[in-house]
């Protein structure tokens, strides 16, 4: 079992933020006009140079490593997004990156990756998992990027709370989308450095929510996967090293169901024209789903690479 990471310092989001300064944008907070119980905010990961805040935490961890843990690239276990971070990181520094993605990954992330210049190779869900589990594929060489569970990639995540709360300091909470978990956290842990005791909610799908099942059980727990258009979200489990901070930094968990999180695809569509997939667009469902009570909260549109097919029969009003 590996160690719990510990929450992250003020310090080493400071540090992030310099090291990614050039390359990650510093993304918009808009309004989203939409009947609510409070006001929504969109923070837009959307607009990054790989359309999603991946780039963040990748850039960070790869920016901090020596030449010679370079020598033989890198390599991530990602569904596409971290991916096309770890690509876009590698080419700029000029060394080789490989992509292992689990095989129901969509064609639009796969062929991101590639015009990268990354290489990719499809393996079965339950292999990928174990990678994601083990911090290992077996066969593979060059330095491990986790897609989540590294401080470094963290502390490059929790950037984006930095500037949430810098741009809207009267905030009354934010909602980010649940993966492995280092997005989340690592803008909670960003956000309570800057202002202790914001809740910071993990957005999760309805039925496929490891977290929520989680911190009702008092300890990570299993849960059957289900593949969907929300491929960004929703694992097995929590991730037995992120469990202690998840626990202790997240409010908690609001669910959405697909029908849900694919009305607030259209949703951002057609009155922000923000074209969002579906993880980045489960905070919005999430937040107009439950009344958490807070006046202003800040939505995390984590990113926008979504199969145009998909988005098309979104638009139209079904469920891919």
């Amino acid at each position: 079992m590996r160690a719990p990471i510990a929450p992250i310092t003020l310090a080493e989001f400071e540090a992030a933020r310099t090291r990614i300064a050039g390359t990650a944008v510093r993304t918009p907070l808009i309004r989203l006009n939409v009947d609510a119980p409070g006001e929504i905010y969109l923070k837009l990961e959307t607009l990054q140079p790989i359309g999603s805040f991946k780039l963040r935490g990748a850039l960070n961890a790869m920016r901090a490593l020596r030449p010679d843990q370079l020598a033989d690239g890198v390599y991530t276990p990602s569904a596409g997004n971290m991916a096309q971070g770890v690509a876009w990181a590698a080419r700029e520094l000029g060394v080789p990156c490989r992509v292992v993605a689990p095989d129901h990954a969509p064609r639009t992330k796969i062929d991101a990756i590639e015009r990268l210049g990354a290489t990719v190779r499809l393996i079965p869900f339950a292999d990928w998992w174990r990678a994601i589990l083990e911090h290992n594929v077996p066969g593979e060489r060059g330095a491990f990027i986790h897609p989540g569970a590294d401080r470094m990639v963290i502390a490059g995540n929790g950037t984006v709370g930095l500037e949430i709360l810098e741009d809207l300091p009267d905030a009354d909470a934010i909602v980010v989308p649940y993966g492995s978990g280092g997005f989340a956290c690592g803008v909670a842990c960003a956000a309570h450095a800057v202002r202790p005791g914001i809740p910071v909610y993990a957005a999760e799908l309805e039925g496929r929510a490891p977290f929520a099942a989680s911190l009702a059980a008092g300890h990570p727990v299993s849960i059957d996967y289900t593949a969907s258009f929300v491929d960004g979200i929703g694992g097995k489990s929590v991730l037995d090293d992120m469990w202690p901070l998840a626990s202790g930094v997240l409010a908690g968990s609001l669910t959405a169901s697909l029908r849900h999180v694919a009305d607030a695809v259209r949703l951002l569509v057609e009155r922000a024209r923000v074209v969002a997939e579906g993880a980045g667009a489960t905070p919005v469902a999430a937040a107009l789903a439950h009344d958490t009570g807070a006046r202003r909260i800040v939505c995390v549109v984590s990113g926008g690479n979504i199969d145009t097919k998909k988005l098309a029969t979104i638009l139209s009003g079904d469920i891919p």
